[in-house]
């Protein structure tokens, strides 16, 4: 499979770079654009003042540049956190999407998105403060109504971006089943695809 991996609000980190290396070992095609042209931060704060001085709309633009010359023959769209929220927007405009893996994030849904049969698996933590119940319900329900085949995987007691080693939130066990949850989710996709 083809994937574009898109980084949370802390820029590209290791754990992104680890992540890619992980799904080319399965495999995959990957690719990991920097959206925050080079700038990598400490903490969720310091990311959201960059992110708001771009604002969402330029780093939907550049996610929608960095994938168009890939996008021909299908991606997988995923993403952490903030990542995640850019894959969903990405995934849902694109007829040719193959895919979509969301670790630890979700974006708001417009009424009239349409998204026949597009395999989409979120994994997020429980509870999660940036991916509250209430929310999660609302998400998977308008998800739902796009036509899209999701699959939510919950974590109780991880933190928010609990697959990152070099933040407080890393839980190991947690991390260790995401990703045989995802590679599994992936490698289906491949199977329906006749590239594996």
């Amino acid at each position: 499979m083809d994937i574009m991996l898109f980084h949370s609000t802390y820029g590209v980190r290791p754990a992104v770079l680890a992540a890619a290396e992980r799904l080319r070992d399965a495999g995959h095609r990957v690719w990991t654009p920097d959206l925050f042209d080079g700038r990598v931060y400490d903490s969720v704060e310091e990311g959201r003042v960059y992110k708001d001085e771009v604002g969402v709309d330029e780093l939907l633009k550049r996610a929608i540049v960095a994938a168009a010359p890939h996008s021909e023959r299908g991606l997988v769209y995923a993403g952490f956190s903030l990542g995640a929220a850019i894959a969903q927007n990405l995934a849902l405009g694109d007829e040719k999407a193959r895919g979509l893996l969301l670790l630890h994030g979700t974006s708001d849904i417009a009424e009239n998105a349409r998204a026949e049969d597009l395999p989409v698996q979120l994994h997020v933590a429980d509870p999660d403060p940036f991916e509250p119940d209430d929310w999660l319900t609302a998400w998977y329900l308008r998800m739902g109504r796009t036509g899209a085949d999701v699959e939510v995987h919950r974590y109780a007691g991880a933190g928010h971006l609990y697959t990152d080693p070099d933040l407080p939130d890393w839980d190991e066990e947690a991390a260790g089943r995401t990703w045989r949850v995802a590679l599994g989710f992936l490698e289906t996709l491949g199977e329906a695809e006749g590239t594996v």
